[in-house]
């Protein structure tokens, strides 16, 4: 254990271990200090350069109800239309409301060397909520509730600078991942969002976003309610999964 460090190794991978995604929150609103607190720790991560190309829209009250409202807007749009065959597809593509204006990329197929774990865990998921793969309307009606932020009284929108690439995404997550934690130490839960992030121009207009920044995710925070939904688990790969094997 090193010096000032008051938790064992032990404690540190069960802490690590807890942590899970949020799918349900309370309203209650997130004090202002605590918030404070959790931003600071955010910051502690490192960073190329010590650039920081990364910037924090805080949605909550009346800006983050505007913004679920549009997003709420946009999918039901698109989904519904979609659900009607290609009818439905050729109004959305002449009218293109409900299309991604950002994050293009999150509506494209997985690869297929990580597409199996994308599977399962979509299984698992709308298992642990008893809807069946064949029953779009109880899915899409349960995707809608990424734009309801989970009910979270505050959504943390994460742009990264674009001169520097993957280089600021990487940072980005360095920087969540601390956040992440730092909540989860304070009992918040947060469920980071890519699908919270295709709509670009809903948030632009409530925040004052510099040019040269885009979109990277959204990350829903608030405290967990009691809810089936924050009983779920997704299943963890092992280590061997990731670590790239010598030639010889």
């Amino acid at each position: 254990m090193q010096p000032g460090i008051k938790l064992t190794a032990s404690q540190i991978s069960e802490f690590l271990a807890s942590r899970r995604s949020t799918r349900d929150f309370r309203s209650d609103p997130i004090p202002q200090e605590v918030l404070d607190s959790i931003f600071e720790d955010a910051l502690t991560a490192p960073s190329w350069s010590n650039t920081r190309p990364f910037k924090i829209a805080i949605a909550s009250g009346e800006s983050r109800d505007r913004i679920s409202a549009e997003f709420l807007k946009r999918w039901e749009y698109l989904s519904s239309n979609l659900r009607k065959g290609w009818r439905g597809k050729l109004r959305v593509l002449l009218t293109r409301y409900g299309l991604p204006t950002s994050n293009r990329v999150v509506g494209k197929p997985y690869s297929k060397d990580i597409k199996p774990r994308a599977m399962r865990l979509g299984a698992d998921l709308y298992g642990h909520y008893g809807i069946k793969r064949e029953d779009k309307i109880s899915r899409d009606k349960w995707w809608a509730a990424n734009y309801r932020f989970f009910g979270a009284p505050t959504e943390l929108f994460i742009y990264i600078h674009k001169s520097l690439g993957i280089f600021s995404a990487s940072d980005a997550g360095l920087m969540l991942e601390n956040l992440i934690l730092s909540a989860h130490a304070r009992g918040l839960g947060t469920c980071p969002q890519g699908a919270a992030a295709i709509w670009d121009d809903v948030v632009r207009k409530e925040f004052d976003v510099p040019k040269n920044y885009r979109l990277l995710c959204g990350v829903a925070i608030g405290y967990p309610s009691d809810s089936h939904a924050n009983t779920f688990k997704a299943n963890r790969i092992g280590s061997e999964e990731v670590i790239i094997k010598p030639i010889n």
